[in-house]
Protein backbone atom coordinates (compact mmCIF):
# COMPACT_ATOMS: atom_id res chain seq x y z
CA UNK A 1 0.00 0.00 0.00
CA UNK A 2 2.81 2.39 0.91
CA UNK A 3 4.54 1.68 -2.40
CA UNK A 4 1.29 2.33 -4.30
CA UNK A 5 0.77 5.70 -2.56
CA UNK A 6 4.38 6.63 -3.26
CA UNK A 7 3.91 5.72 -6.93
CA UNK A 8 0.71 7.80 -7.14
CA UNK A 9 2.46 10.78 -5.53
CA UNK A 10 5.30 10.55 -8.02
CA UNK A 11 2.84 10.43 -10.92
CA UNK A 12 0.93 13.43 -9.58
CA UNK A 13 4.17 15.34 -9.06
CA UNK A 14 5.27 14.64 -12.63
CA UNK A 15 1.91 15.82 -13.91
CA UNK A 16 2.18 19.03 -11.91
CA UNK A 17 5.70 19.65 -13.24
CA UNK A 18 4.53 18.97 -16.79
CA UNK A 19 1.60 21.37 -16.33
CA UNK A 20 3.90 24.10 -15.00
CA UNK A 21 6.24 23.64 -17.97
CA UNK A 22 3.32 23.86 -20.41
CA UNK A 23 2.06 27.01 -18.73
CA UNK A 24 5.52 28.58 -18.78
CA UNK A 25 6.05 27.74 -22.44
CA UNK A 26 2.60 29.07 -23.32
CA UNK A 27 3.18 32.28 -21.38
CA UNK A 28 6.63 32.91 -22.85
CA UNK A 29 5.38 32.04 -26.33
CA UNK A 30 2.42 34.39 -26.00
CA UNK A 31 4.65 37.18 -24.68
CA UNK A 32 7.13 36.71 -27.53
CA UNK A 33 4.31 36.67 -30.07
CA UNK A 34 2.84 39.91 -28.73
CA UNK A 35 6.25 41.59 -29.00
CA UNK A 36 6.73 40.16 -32.48
CA UNK A 37 3.33 41.43 -33.60
CA UNK A 38 3.97 44.90 -32.23
CA UNK A 39 7.31 45.13 -34.01
CA UNK A 40 5.80 43.93 -37.29
CA UNK A 41 2.89 46.36 -37.03
CA UNK A 42 5.26 49.25 -36.36
CA UNK A 43 7.21 48.34 -39.49
CA UNK A 44 4.00 48.17 -41.53
CA UNK A 45 2.86 51.58 -40.29
CA UNK A 46 6.22 53.08 -41.15
CA UNK A 47 6.68 51.63 -44.65
CA UNK A 48 3.20 50.93 -46.05
CA UNK A 49 3.19 54.21 -47.97
CA UNK A 50 6.53 53.29 -49.60
CA UNK A 51 5.03 49.96 -50.63
CA UNK A 52 1.87 51.57 -52.02
CA UNK A 53 3.86 54.14 -53.96
CA UNK A 54 5.97 51.38 -55.49
CA UNK A 55 2.84 49.44 -56.42
CA UNK A 56 1.28 52.42 -58.20
CA UNK A 57 4.55 53.15 -59.97
CA UNK A 58 5.90 49.68 -60.81
CA UNK A 59 2.89 47.34 -60.44
CA UNK A 60 4.38 45.24 -57.65
CA UNK A 61 1.66 44.38 -55.07
CA UNK A 62 2.09 46.43 -51.90
CA UNK A 63 1.32 43.33 -49.84
CA UNK A 64 4.21 41.43 -51.42
CA UNK A 65 6.65 44.33 -50.98
CA UNK A 66 5.72 44.75 -47.31
CA UNK A 67 5.81 41.01 -46.58
CA UNK A 68 9.22 40.65 -48.21
CA UNK A 69 10.50 43.70 -46.35
CA UNK A 70 9.25 42.30 -43.05
CA UNK A 71 10.68 38.85 -43.66
CA UNK A 72 14.00 39.79 -45.25
CA UNK A 73 14.83 42.58 -42.76
CA UNK A 74 13.35 41.02 -39.59
CA UNK A 75 10.97 44.00 -39.45
CA UNK A 76 13.82 46.45 -40.00
CA UNK A 77 16.03 44.99 -37.25
CA UNK A 78 18.51 42.94 -39.30
CA UNK A 79 22.13 44.03 -39.71
CA UNK A 80 21.61 44.59 -43.44
CA UNK A 81 18.68 46.90 -42.70
CA UNK A 82 20.18 48.84 -39.80
CA UNK A 83 23.67 49.26 -41.29
CA UNK A 84 23.00 49.13 -45.03
CA UNK A 85 19.33 50.14 -45.34
CA UNK A 86 18.89 46.90 -47.31
CA UNK A 87 15.38 45.67 -46.51
CA UNK A 88 15.09 42.99 -49.20
CA UNK A 89 18.33 41.03 -49.00
CA UNK A 90 19.35 41.93 -52.55
CA UNK A 91 22.94 40.95 -53.33
CA UNK A 92 25.52 42.83 -55.39
CA UNK A 93 24.97 41.15 -58.77
CA UNK A 94 25.14 43.90 -61.41
CA UNK A 95 25.50 46.58 -58.72
CA UNK A 96 27.93 49.51 -58.86
CA UNK A 97 26.80 51.36 -55.74
CA UNK A 98 27.83 51.05 -52.09
CA UNK A 99 28.07 47.59 -50.60
CA UNK A 100 27.93 45.76 -47.29
CA UNK A 101 29.27 42.28 -46.55
CA UNK A 102 27.23 39.74 -44.64
CA UNK A 103 27.14 35.99 -44.02
CA UNK A 104 24.28 34.34 -45.92
CA UNK A 105 24.42 31.13 -47.96
CA UNK A 106 28.18 31.68 -47.89
CA UNK A 107 30.46 33.62 -45.58
CA UNK A 108 31.04 37.32 -46.29
CA UNK A 109 28.69 37.71 -49.25
CA UNK A 110 28.29 41.09 -50.97
CA UNK A 111 24.98 42.92 -50.55
CA UNK A 112 23.74 46.24 -51.88
CA UNK A 113 23.82 49.19 -49.50
CA UNK A 114 21.56 52.26 -49.73
CA UNK A 115 21.38 55.79 -48.39
CA UNK A 116 17.86 55.28 -47.09
CA UNK A 117 15.15 52.60 -46.79
CA UNK A 118 13.27 54.42 -49.57
CA UNK A 119 16.15 53.70 -51.97
CA UNK A 120 15.96 50.05 -50.94
CA UNK A 121 12.24 49.95 -51.73
CA UNK A 122 12.82 51.63 -55.10
CA UNK A 123 15.67 49.27 -56.01
CA UNK A 124 13.59 46.24 -55.00
CA UNK A 125 10.92 47.26 -57.54
CA UNK A 126 13.50 47.86 -60.26
CA UNK A 127 15.16 44.54 -59.43
CA UNK A 128 11.90 42.69 -60.08
CA UNK A 129 10.85 44.75 -63.11
CA UNK A 130 14.24 44.38 -64.83
CA UNK A 131 14.87 40.77 -63.85
CA UNK A 132 14.09 38.44 -66.74
CA UNK A 133 13.14 35.57 -64.45
CA UNK A 134 10.44 37.67 -62.75
CA UNK A 135 8.67 38.84 -65.91
CA UNK A 136 5.91 36.25 -65.60
CA UNK A 137 4.86 37.76 -62.28
CA UNK A 138 3.73 40.98 -63.95
CA UNK A 139 1.09 39.05 -65.90
CA UNK A 140 -0.63 38.25 -62.60
CA UNK A 141 -3.32 40.41 -61.06
CA UNK A 142 -2.08 42.92 -58.46
CA UNK A 143 -4.40 41.32 -55.92
CA UNK A 144 -3.07 37.79 -56.55
CA UNK A 145 -0.58 37.85 -53.68
CA UNK A 146 -0.51 34.06 -53.45
CA UNK A 147 0.50 33.79 -57.10
CA UNK A 148 3.19 36.44 -56.59
CA UNK A 149 4.54 34.73 -53.47
CA UNK A 150 4.78 31.35 -55.17
CA UNK A 151 6.16 32.92 -58.34
CA UNK A 152 8.95 34.64 -56.40
CA UNK A 153 9.94 31.33 -54.82
CA UNK A 154 9.78 29.49 -58.16
CA UNK A 155 11.92 32.20 -59.80
CA UNK A 156 14.61 31.71 -57.16
CA UNK A 157 14.27 34.89 -55.09
CA UNK A 158 15.02 32.89 -51.94
CA UNK A 159 16.38 29.42 -51.17
CA UNK A 160 14.09 28.75 -48.19
CA UNK A 161 11.59 26.06 -49.32
CA UNK A 162 8.92 27.68 -47.09
CA UNK A 163 9.49 31.18 -48.49
CA UNK A 164 6.16 31.48 -50.34
CA UNK A 165 4.16 30.11 -47.42
CA UNK A 166 5.83 32.51 -45.00
CA UNK A 167 5.02 35.49 -47.22
CA UNK A 168 1.40 34.38 -47.52
CA UNK A 169 1.12 33.85 -43.76
CA UNK A 170 2.43 37.36 -43.06
CA UNK A 171 0.09 38.92 -45.62
CA UNK A 172 -2.93 37.15 -44.19
CA UNK A 173 -2.05 37.70 -40.52
CA UNK A 174 -1.56 41.45 -40.93
CA UNK A 175 -4.16 41.87 -43.70
CA UNK A 176 -1.58 43.38 -46.02
CA UNK A 177 -3.77 42.46 -49.00
CA UNK A 178 -5.90 45.50 -48.13
CA UNK A 179 -3.09 47.76 -49.39
CA UNK A 180 -3.27 46.14 -52.83
CA UNK A 181 -6.48 48.09 -53.41
CA UNK A 182 -4.97 51.48 -52.49
CA UNK A 183 -5.27 54.30 -55.00
CA UNK A 184 -3.11 56.83 -53.18
CA UNK A 185 -0.51 57.11 -50.43
CA UNK A 186 0.51 59.58 -47.75
CA UNK A 187 2.64 62.18 -49.51
CA UNK A 188 3.79 63.74 -46.22
CA UNK A 189 5.53 60.50 -45.30
CA UNK A 190 6.98 59.97 -48.76
CA UNK A 191 8.41 63.48 -49.13
CA UNK A 192 10.31 62.85 -45.91
CA UNK A 193 11.35 59.33 -46.93
CA UNK A 194 12.97 60.49 -50.19
CA UNK A 195 15.43 62.67 -48.31
CA UNK A 196 18.28 60.79 -46.72
CA UNK A 197 19.90 63.04 -44.17
CA UNK A 198 20.36 66.52 -42.75
CA UNK A 199 24.03 67.39 -42.40
CA UNK A 200 25.80 64.26 -41.22
CA UNK A 201 22.76 62.77 -39.47
CA UNK A 202 20.11 60.49 -41.02
CA UNK A 203 16.56 61.75 -40.92
CA UNK A 204 14.30 60.84 -38.03
CA UNK A 205 11.94 58.00 -38.97
CA UNK A 206 8.39 59.38 -39.02
CA UNK A 207 5.74 57.09 -37.57
CA UNK A 208 1.96 57.24 -37.40
CA UNK A 209 -0.39 56.81 -34.46
CA UNK A 210 -3.86 58.08 -33.54
CA UNK A 211 -4.27 59.77 -36.95
CA UNK A 212 -1.13 61.79 -36.40
CA UNK A 213 2.58 61.78 -37.19
CA UNK A 214 5.37 61.61 -34.63
CA UNK A 215 9.08 61.05 -34.25
CA UNK A 216 11.35 60.34 -31.31
CA UNK A 217 13.78 63.08 -30.32
CA UNK A 218 17.49 62.39 -30.40
CA UNK A 219 20.14 63.76 -28.10
CA UNK A 220 20.71 67.43 -28.92
CA UNK A 221 17.44 67.88 -30.82
CA UNK A 222 15.49 71.11 -30.47
CA UNK A 223 12.13 72.16 -31.83
CA UNK A 224 14.04 74.41 -34.20
CA UNK A 225 16.24 71.60 -35.58
CA UNK A 226 13.26 69.26 -35.98
CA UNK A 227 11.24 71.99 -37.67
CA UNK A 228 14.06 72.65 -40.13
CA UNK A 229 14.28 68.95 -41.02
CA UNK A 230 10.54 68.40 -41.38
CA UNK A 231 9.74 71.70 -43.02
CA UNK A 232 7.25 72.82 -40.39
CA UNK A 233 7.50 75.92 -38.23
CA UNK A 234 9.24 75.00 -34.99
CA UNK A 235 6.81 77.26 -33.16
CA UNK A 236 3.93 75.17 -34.50
CA UNK A 237 5.61 71.91 -33.49
CA UNK A 238 6.15 73.23 -29.96
CA UNK A 239 2.53 74.31 -29.84
CA UNK A 240 1.30 70.93 -31.07
CA UNK A 241 3.26 69.36 -28.19
CA UNK A 242 1.98 71.94 -25.68
CA UNK A 243 5.49 73.17 -24.94
CA UNK A 244 7.55 76.31 -25.11
CA UNK A 245 9.45 76.75 -28.37
CA UNK A 246 12.81 76.89 -26.54
CA UNK A 247 12.16 73.93 -24.22
CA UNK A 248 14.91 71.32 -23.86
CA UNK A 249 14.01 67.96 -25.40
CA UNK A 250 14.94 64.63 -23.86
CA UNK A 251 16.34 61.75 -25.91
CA UNK A 252 13.54 59.38 -26.94
CA UNK A 253 10.79 61.89 -26.23
CA UNK A 254 7.72 61.69 -28.50
CA UNK A 255 7.31 64.77 -30.70
CA UNK A 256 3.98 65.12 -32.51
CA UNK A 257 4.00 66.84 -35.88
CA UNK A 258 0.34 67.80 -36.05
CA UNK A 259 -2.21 68.92 -33.48
CA UNK A 260 -3.02 66.06 -31.12
CA UNK A 261 -6.43 64.38 -30.93
CA UNK A 262 -8.99 64.79 -28.16
CA UNK A 263 -9.13 61.04 -27.53
CA UNK A 264 -7.00 57.93 -27.89
CA UNK A 265 -7.69 55.44 -30.73
CA UNK A 266 -10.97 53.48 -30.67
CA UNK A 267 -9.38 50.32 -29.32
CA UNK A 268 -8.95 52.09 -25.97
CA UNK A 269 -12.70 52.60 -25.50
CA UNK A 270 -12.92 49.74 -23.00
CA UNK A 271 -9.47 50.15 -21.48
CA UNK A 272 -8.02 52.36 -18.77
CA UNK A 273 -4.45 53.56 -18.29
CA UNK A 274 -3.12 52.85 -14.79
CA UNK A 275 -0.54 55.41 -13.73
CA UNK A 276 2.98 54.09 -13.25
CA UNK A 277 5.86 55.54 -11.24
CA UNK A 278 7.43 58.55 -12.97
CA UNK A 279 4.44 59.27 -15.21
CA UNK A 280 2.64 62.59 -15.38
CA UNK A 281 -0.56 63.68 -17.05
CA UNK A 282 1.59 65.30 -19.72
CA UNK A 283 3.70 62.19 -20.42
CA UNK A 284 0.53 60.08 -20.64
CA UNK A 285 -1.11 62.58 -22.99
CA UNK A 286 2.00 62.50 -25.18
CA UNK A 287 2.11 58.70 -25.18
CA UNK A 288 -1.40 58.38 -26.60
CA UNK A 289 -1.35 61.52 -28.75
CA UNK A 290 -4.05 63.25 -26.69
CA UNK A 291 -4.27 66.94 -25.87
CA UNK A 292 -3.47 67.51 -22.19
CA UNK A 293 -6.61 69.57 -21.65
CA UNK A 294 -8.72 66.79 -23.16
CA UNK A 295 -7.14 64.14 -20.91
CA UNK A 296 -8.07 66.17 -17.83
CA UNK A 297 -11.58 66.66 -19.19
CA UNK A 298 -12.08 62.96 -19.99
CA UNK A 299 -11.28 62.14 -16.36
CA UNK A 300 -13.14 65.07 -14.77
CA UNK A 301 -9.93 66.32 -13.21
CA UNK A 302 -8.62 69.81 -12.70
CA UNK A 303 -5.04 70.76 -13.68
CA UNK A 304 -4.10 71.07 -10.00
CA UNK A 305 -4.95 67.41 -9.28
CA UNK A 306 -2.00 65.47 -7.85
CA UNK A 307 -1.59 62.30 -9.89
CA UNK A 308 -0.95 59.12 -7.91
CA UNK A 309 0.52 55.79 -8.91
CA UNK A 310 -2.32 53.39 -9.65
CA UNK A 311 -4.83 56.05 -10.71
CA UNK A 312 -7.06 54.75 -13.52
CA UNK A 313 -7.42 57.16 -16.45
CA UNK A 314 -9.95 57.05 -19.24
CA UNK A 315 -8.41 57.62 -22.67
CA UNK A 316 -11.59 58.24 -24.68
Amino acid sequence: MVKYVSFVNKVMMRRRIALVIVLLVTTVSGWAQSRWNARYQQYIDQYKDCAIEQMLKWKVPASITLAQGLLESAAGQSRLATQGNNHFGIKCHGWSGKTIYHDDDKSGECFRSYKSPFESYEDHSRFLVNGQRYQGLFKLNLTDYKGWARGLKAAGYATNPQYADRLIDIIQLYKLYEYDHAKTYDKFIMEHARDTQVGNLPLHPIKMYNDNYYLNARRGDTFRSIGKEIGISYRKIARYNERGKNDTLEEGEIIWLKKKQKKAPREYKKYLHYVRPGESMYSIAQKYGIRLKSLYKLNHMSPDYTLRVGDALRLR
